[in-house]
C-alpha cells in the first residue's frame, strides 16, 4: 500500500465523526484528495501529502487550487521519517510550499484533528 494511501487510513479511523470521500487524482487536476463532511461545517477538502523530509512538493494545480479555493481546504502531512502529521490550512499553501514543514501548523497529530475539523470555520 503507497504510503498516501496508508495516511487516508489513519485519517478515516481517527475521524469517525466526519463524513470522507476519497477523489481519484485523475477526476480534475490540483483537485484535494478528500472531501470530507460535518453538520456544522458543511463540505470541506483536504489534499494528504507524505514526505521523507522537511520539503513539501505541490504541482501548479494543486497550488492554484488552495488559491482559488483558500477556505475550507486543508492540506494534511505526514513526515515518515520524525513520525509526525501536522495540518495547515488551503491558504496557506504558498508558505507551505515555500518553508516546507518549518511553517507552523494549525494542528498537530491525528488525535487532533477530528476535533480541529469539527469547528465551524
Amino acid at each position: 500500500m503507497k504510503a498516501e494511501s496508508k495516511l487516508w487510513q489513519k485519517v478515516k479511523k481517527k475521524t469517525p465523526d466526519i463524513t470522507w470521500t476519497r477523489v481519484e487524482s485523475w477526476a480534475s487536476f490540483g483537485f484535494p484528495d478528500l472531501v470530507g463532511y460535518t453538520e456544522k461545517r458543511g463540505f470541506f477538502t483536504m489534499e494528504l501529502k507524505v514526505t521523507k523530509s522537511n520539503k513539501i512538493t505541490f504541482s501548479p494545480h494543486q497550488i492554484a487550487f488552495h488559491i482559488k479555493h483558500p477556505t475550507n481546504t486543508f492540506i494534511l502531512v505526514e513526515h515518515l521519517e520524525q513520525r509526525t502529521i501536522k495540518l495547515y490550512e488551503g491558504n496557506q499553501v504558498q508558505d507551505l510550499a515555500a518553508c516546507g514543514l518549518e511553517l507552523d501548523a494549525c494542528c498537530l497529530e491525528l488525535d487532533a484533528l477530528q476535533a480541529r475539523l469539527l469547528l465551524v470555520a
